[in-house]
């Protein structure tokens, strides 16, 4: 088992590390309006999009015009969402005569496809139709990826530009994004799935016989395309409630693979194409090498632990229980199709990126094996994270630490050849603070409000009534729901009843803050870095290309994140996992 884990872990690497150049080359080529080889068959549709649209590819926008822009497509579509989701039952590729969804559930279902989050508060198989599978959800997997994409490509202009107001064009950064890079990726990926078992039709759900003779329905639908978006957009939303643990979506060890690498492909590759649209590829990969570090620490920390297990099952004739380690490791929750080293593997990638698929129960995982999905995400996801997100999250973070530097050693930051001032560093420490807030603020609310028979907003009694368990591990399943939707996560802690009008509300304001009040701010830097001039490099100059920056990049990540959380873990996973050792 170790030996295969280790052999999965360091293909995976391996081939991301392959991939990252090429794709990173071909999306700085992509964004800078360079010819590729899919312009021969995308150009025409990309003009003919204009066209239509009305829009000037070569009229580019200031910041303010790039986040207006950028608000007005999300409402838009959210509301188109929303009353998809509210009258499906009117609309058609509905044989299982799904029924519209509540108001409170429509919301919150619209909020968090449009923001890349993907949280589900419902079984897919009997809550969404294919109309609403397809139309409402699988669309927004593309358009909110590629929206995105074209915020982090916005602030790597910020970066490469000087002397100059304009940060691109929205619409067609949107445009590019999708037609370039996430549909010839996704109908590709799609093929392999389906060679793979993944289903695709449009049948009416199957009404079978068990062994025992009870009846038993077995949904259908276009899964196989669904599934490819859902990975390479970052955006996690399962077509069956059992995500990538149910064989429709994930039947294979290469399928499981493949998904995998999938997660992490173009975050990964966006690394480079900031090398190289600022002019110096070493800074790109000096981003990666962070990202990778605080990868292996993450996937070491979950597979170690649960590789452990519970010492309460440790195997008999072992003296010391805080020695003894479970045999086989801790199963509980996991496909045993996959083990213990591709689940924890799947569960880091998918909290490491802002994805939220699942091929395990992370409430089933060991308190410390569950605390790293956890943390993930509450460093922001920018350990490659999602596709756009994990760059400007990471950029964010290194805006923070020449900051940290340049108070060290008396001298004004600079990154990129641009000095770091008060307003670059007010607007990157509002969006820490805003995604921290809409974290713990809304979690401490739900651990302690109580509601009177008759409120419209949850059933009678307290909140945290809607845990599965009490104690520590019940605080833990209160805390990642709020952090996986400020996080535009996704990804369900599991024991937890979240579909309640109280709930579907609070996520979904938490997911509206974590991906907006994130990226305006960080446009602002954007629009600001722009119009900077270029510094020559000095003396004095801190290098931000090699392993000493590296280092400090990713020390500046864990210690924000753990200044910030700490407190809120120490009640949870931590205190949980010393009652583990205790016997408790």
């Amino acid at each position: 088992m170790l030996s295969y884990g280790l052999f999965q872990l360091l293909a995976f690497f391996l081939i991301i590390l392959l991939l990252t150049k090429p794709l990173g080359a071909f999306m700085a080529r992509v964004f800078e309006g360079r010819r590729t080889f899919l312009h021969p068959v995308m150009r025409p549709l990309e003009k003919l999009i204009y066209t239509l649209a009305g829009i000037s590819p070569s009229k580019e926008q200031r910041w303010t015009q790039y986040a207006a822009s950028l608000l007005a497509f999300s409402a838009v579509s959210l509301v188109i969402t929303y009353v998809i989701a509210r009258f499906q039952g009117l609309l058609p590729w509905n044989p299982a005569q799904i029924g519209g969804m509540s108001p409170d559930l429509a919301f919150n279902t619209a909020v968090s496809f449009t923001t890349n989050t993907n949280w589900q508060s419902y079984v897919p198989e009997t809550a969404a139709s294919y109309f609403t599978q397809m139309l409402a959800l699988a669309t927004h997997n593309f358009f909110s990826a590629a929206a995105g994409i074209a915020v982090a490509v916005a602030l790597v202009r910020g970066f490469a530009r000087f002397s100059t107001d304009k940060v691109g064009n929205f619409w067609v950064d949107l445009t590019r994004a999708t037609l370039y890079v996430l549909l010839p990726l996704s109908i590709l990926l799609a093929l392999v799935f389906a060679g793979q078992g993944v289903i695709q039709n449009f049948s009416p759900y199957t009404k079978v016989s068990t062994l025992e003779g009870a009846p038993q329905t077995i949904a259908q639908g276009p899964i196989a395309s669904q599934e490819a978006i859902k990975m390479l957009g970052t955006n996690g939303g399962g077509f069956t409630n059992a995500n990538s643990a149910h064989p429709y979506e994930n039947p294979t060890p290469l399928a499981n693979f493949l998904q995998m690498l999938a997660i992490f492909l173009i975050p990964a590759a966006l690394t480079y194409t900031f090398g190289v649209m600022v002019g110096n590829t070493r800074q790109g990969w000096t981003l990666f090498a962070t990202m990778s570090l605080l990868f292996f620490a993450a996937v070491t920390a979950a597979w170690a632990a649960e590789q452990y297990g519970n010492p309460a099952f440790a195997r008999a004739g072992i003296e010391s229980r805080m020695t003894a380690t479970q045999s086989g490791g801790n199963m509980e929750g996991k496909e045993t199709r996959f083990g213990v080293a591709a689940s924890t593997l799947f569960a880091t990638v998918t909290t490491d990126a802002s994805c939220g698929a699942v091929n395990s129960s992370h409430d089933s995982y060991t308190p410390l094996g569950g605390l790293v999905p956890l943390v993930n995400i509450q460093l922001g996801e920018v350990v490659f994270g999602g596709v756009g997100a994990g760059l400007y999250g990471m950029l964010e973070y290194a805006i923070l630490a020449v900051f940290i530097a340049g108070l060290m050693v008396g001298r004004t930051p600079e990154y990129l050849g641009k000095k770091i001032e008060q307003k670059e560093v007010k607007m990157v420490m509002l969006a820490v603070l805003v995604v921290a807030a809409s974290i713990l603020l809304p979690s401490g609310t739900a651990a302690v409000i109580k509601f009177a028979k008759g409120s419209w907003i949850h059933p009678p009694g307290a909140a945290i009534e809607a845990l599965g368990n009490p104690g520590p591990h019940g605080l833990t399943e209160l805390l990642y729901a709020y952090t996986s939707a400020s996080g535009n996560n996704g990804s369900a802690f599991g024991g937890i009843s979240a579909n309640s009008p109280w709930f579907n509300i609070t996520t979904g304001l938490a997911m509206l803050c974590g991906r907006f009040l994130m990226i305006i701010p960080l446009l602002a830097v954007a629009g600001s870095l722009a119009q900077k001039k270029k510094i020559p490099v000095s003396a004095g100059t801190l290098p931000t290309d090699g392993p000493l920056f590296v280092v400090l990049l990713a020390g500046v990540v864990v210690i924000v994140g753990a200044l910030t959380f700490f407190p809120a873990l120490a009640l949870g996973p931590i205190v949980e996992h010393f009652q583990m050792l205790g016997g408790m």
